[in-house]
């Protein structure tokens, strides 16, 4: 699996242009270019989401990654690249769609 290493600085968006944040602070001894490398032990949050359905708003409002398969961990966490499967919810836990990583860390080869 390649990809490129989502850190705390990575810029990424919903389907939808809502802006997605760490909800729980990632910290760790283990850092990329000064910026803590994101695993998928952290929480995320989507804000300013527009999506509506039959213009009832229905936003992005989390996004649950899978990042199985790399088998590189932090304090046992497996890490997040681009290229990580992940779904963007809806407050009822509706699949949004997966989120858009716009920038990332240097490109990493698993093997």
């Amino acid at each position: 699996m390649s990809g490129s290493l989502l850190d705390a600085g990575a810029v990424i968006g919903c389907p939808h242009g809502g802006r997605v944040t760490a909800a729980t602070t990632p910290s760790g001894a283990v850092r990329v270019g000064g910026a803590v490398v994101a695993t998928a032990a952290h929480g995320y949050v989507v804000v300013g989401c527009p999506h509506t359905v039959d213009r009832v708003p229905s936003p992005c409002v989390t996004v649950r990654w899978t990042a199985g398969g790399t088998g590189v961990t932090v304090d046992g966490a497996p890490v997040l690249l681009d290229t990580s499967a992940a779904l963007c919810f809806s407050a009822a836990l509706v699949p949004q769609g997966p989120p858009v990583v716009q920038s990332a860390q240097r490109k990493v080869t698993v093997r």
